[in-house]
């Protein structure tokens, strides 16, 4: 069964710092596009930032831009967001995500075919 499970959610203060984790089983995720959504309460989901296979090309959405830093470990199956700089409004729940056979760089919650279940992010002011 082809799984992705994050880790690494919690509380913190605004301005402090989380790192999340994401750990794909059940095939190798090492040629997929990896990255990161998010769901706050009463908003759609929205996308944080994907990573390609390689590492090489890393793409943010605006509001993550320069505080949220996106790493993947292929020998460990593995995708990373580093957030720092917290706001209150980075408050939701973070989504990995994998997809093998993107053509190119997508926002869209709907072009990734494999989901982890989430984990709670909460920044409190």
């Amino acid at each position: 069964q082809v799984q992705l499970v994050e880790s690494g959610g919690g509380l913190v203060q605004a301005g402090g710092s989380l790192s999340l984790s994401c750990v794909g089983s059940g095939r190798t995720f090492s040629s997929d596009v990896m990255g990161w959504f998010r769901q706050a309460p009463g908003k759609e989901r929205e996308f944080v930032g994907t990573i390609a296979s390689t590492g090489s090309r890393i793409y943010y959405a605006d509001s993550v831009k320069g505080r949220f830093t996106i790493s993947r470990d292929n020998t460990r199956n593995t995708v990373y967001l580093q957030m720092t700089s917290l706001k209150a409004e980075d408050t939701a729940v973070y989504y990995c995500v994998a997809d093998c056979c993107l053509l190119g760089v997508t926002t869209r919650p709907i072009d990734y075919d494999h989901w982890g279940q989430g984990t709670q992010v909460t920044v409190s002011s």
